[in-house]
């Protein structure tokens, strides 16, 4: 086999296809955030990110910032290991405390993604639990679906945030069958948010173990910040809530929060934690001072809000057409791979703004989109030159606009 040619022929038909990823190579500013820096063509340009997942700006919070460099000063950079082997440093333990009591959990394990929280949880406790059966809604994460792959154990996936749908596949089992349903709160590409309440009925009545992935929610709903089920009043219904620290939390790193035995049920079991160093120590001191500032500060979240708000009204009113959302997320069809490309480029080049094309397989063939994040540092002025740059880019590339009522 020539694999050079291999990869250079799939790489191609990505291209034609109009999927191939290009990565915008950006700098962030320090203090000037959603303004960056981006190289492209051998020059520098001043861009403004629409696409962020530091939903709240806290990767340039004063107090987050000043809490990585005080303990990177004390500790150096690395953590020296895996956890078990010098790796657990004193500002993990902390983390894990504080996270675990954010989420209303007796206890709570850090990872080094949200990815691999998802992945090594899922995996661990489908291999490990005698003829555990998973239910897992059908727009859950890759990592999800990897974790749940990589259990080996028979699955059901159940129509997208559809309780009757779960409610008819685990009826199938009786009770005493082991049962993990896997579902997220918010689904980052089309912005609706799950009916947790009635998902958790259906759950219990059949005796099945509940595992919520609350990333793109963490800090963003609740009274103080831990996410949709704290929100809906329902953190003591689920037994296993999955955060990211990357998104919202505005630093890196996943974790797991849940009763004492099963965090330390998947502490000692799961592959992805056992052999994986862990994140730095000032990494964690960031991560603490972070929630720790989400906790006291409601008026972020409720400024984040307002500005999705007004993004989806502002841009309705022209006709660009906004897929329903009633979370932070605000995504705009396009419909194509490739007109998605051509229109997220011109928003750079000619607008210096930055959204990413979504395409397959983040999303299905005919669905691609941009996916607008506005964050509460994205002012009034920002969000003018936004949406006339969107109707610009509309215009210019014959985009489809949806026509007012009447």
């Amino acid at each position: 086999m020539d694999y050079q040619h291999f990869f250079a022929k799939r790489i191609a038909d990505l291209k034609a296809e109009g999927r191939y990823r290009v990565f915008a190579d950006l700098e962030r500013i320090r203090g000037r955030f959603p303004v960056a820096l981006n190289y492209r063509d051998g020059q520098t340009h001043e861009v403004v990110v629409w696409c962020s997942n530091d939903y709240l700006g806290m990767g340039q919070n004063e107090e987050v910032v000043a809490a990585a460099q005080d303990v990177l000063r004390k500790c150096g950079a690395g953590a020296g290991g895996t956890r078990n082997i010098s790796g657990t440093n004193h500002y993990h333990v902390l983390l894990e405390e504080e996270l675990a009591d954010w989420c209303g959990k007796d206890a709570a394990l850090l990872f080094t993604s949200g990815y691999v929280a998802n992945q090594t949880t899922l995996s661990t406790l489908g291999a490990t639990l005698p003829g555990c059966v998973y239910f897992s809604d059908e727009f859950n994460h890759n990592s999800m679906i990897e974790g749940i792959r990589h259990g080996r154990s028979q699955k059901h996936v159940f129509r997208h945030n559809d309780p009757e749908s779960l409610a008819e596949a685990l009826s199938a089992y009786p009770k005493e069958t082991p049962k993990i349903v896997a579902f997220e709160s918010v689904y980052s590409m089309d912005g609706d948010i799950a009916p947790l309440a009635e998902l958790c009925d259906v759950a219990q009545a059949h005796n099945a173990m509940t595992f919520l992935d609350e990333v793109h929610a963490v800090g963003m709903y609740g009274a103080e910040g831990s996410g949709v089920a704290e929100r809906d009043g329902v953190r003591g219904r689920i037994d296993i809530i999955q955060g990211t620290l990357a998104k919202a939390v505005g630093v890196v790193g996943g974790f797991v929060a849940a009763s004492a035995s099963c965090i330390d049920y998947v502490r000692s079991f799961g592959p992805g934690f056992i052999f994986s160093s862990s994140m730095p120590p000032a990494t964690a001191a960031a991560a603490l001072a972070s929630v720790q500032y989400l906790r006291r500060h409601p008026e972020l979240r409720e400024r984040h809000q307002e500005r999705a708000a007004t993004l989806k009204a502002r841009l309705t009113a022209l006709g660009i057409p906004v897929l329903p959302s009633v979370s932070h997320i605000v995504p705009v069809m396009v419909g194509d791979a490739a007109a998605c490309k051509k229109a997220s480029d011109l928003l750079l080049t000619q607008h210096g703004i930055y959204v990413q094309p979504i395409n397959y397989p983040t999303v299905p063939v005919g669905t691609e989109r941009l996916r607008i994040t506005p964050t509460p540092l994205h002012d009034d002025a920002m969000m003018d030159h936004l949406v006339q740059a969107f109707v610009s880019v509309w215009d210019a590339l014959d985009l489809h606009k949806v026509k007012k009522a009447g």
